[in-house]
């Protein structure tokens, strides 16, 4: 019914079309956008090349982390409230590293899935941006030491108690839960910037 490229019309005039309800016919767009014959709101719309380029020539790893401390917390509040079904499987799956999928790479797939359960696009596509900008190869700290398997079992139960919150709809534990594992990936940046800083405690994850 549509050309390549063109948008689909609003859901009330699309249903009109199809002769359904519009609660039918969101179910429908879910399936063909987790099958990725048709975008989801919003993932047409890039940031633009010098805007996030200026962002990265303006900030540091640390000032990411922070950003991430701030916004995350409340990301997953959200998540743990207003996530579908076909969410939180999609949450459970990505909170454990496939086989042969790169670690950046399948914390990025985790967290992504976070930010559009909130079924906020503004937050979704702002957090892409903060993750776009932390990804560029200008802020990446260097490790003296080789991943550690370990590390990524415990980046996995992380995202685990993450996703099993959620699962529960339990905003306050997946917001411990998410605090616990930014202070963790905080922790991983300020030994590699400086060797042998002290690291911040377990009770700073909870909030307040």
């Amino acid at each position: 019914m549509l050309a390549a490229g063109e948008p689909l019309p609003a859901e009330r005039r699309l249903a009109e079309q199809m002769g359904v309800t519009r609660h039918r016919l969101r179910l429908a767009l879910e399936v063909l956008r987790s099958s990725g014959e048709v975008p989801r709101p919003g993932a047409r719309r890039e940031a633009s090349p010098l805007r996030g380029d200026a962002l990265v020539r303006s900030t540091n790893a640390l000032e990411v982390i922070e950003l991430r401390m701030i916004l995350e917390p409340a990301l997953v509040r959200l998540a743990a409230v207003r996530a579908t079904p076909l969410d939180i499987l999609r949450i459970q799956k990505a909170a454990t590293t496939p086989p042969g999928v790169s670690r950046g790479a399948g914390d990025l797939a985790f967290h992504k899935q976070l930010a559009e359960a909130t079924r906020n696009t503004l937050v979704a596509d702002f957090y892409a941006l903060l993750r776009r900008v932390g990804s560029d190869s200008r802020l990446h700290v260097n490790s003296s030491t080789p991943v550690c398997i370990n590390r990524i079992e415990q980046r996995d139960r992380e995202h685990k108690a993450i996703a099993d919150a959620i699962a529960d709809r339990d905003p306050d534990r997946a917001e411990a839960a998410m605090r616990a594992h930014l202070v963790s990936v905080q922790n991983q940046i300020v030994a590699r910037l400086t060797p042998g800083a002290a690291v911040l405690p377990a009770s700073m994850t909870q909030a307040g």
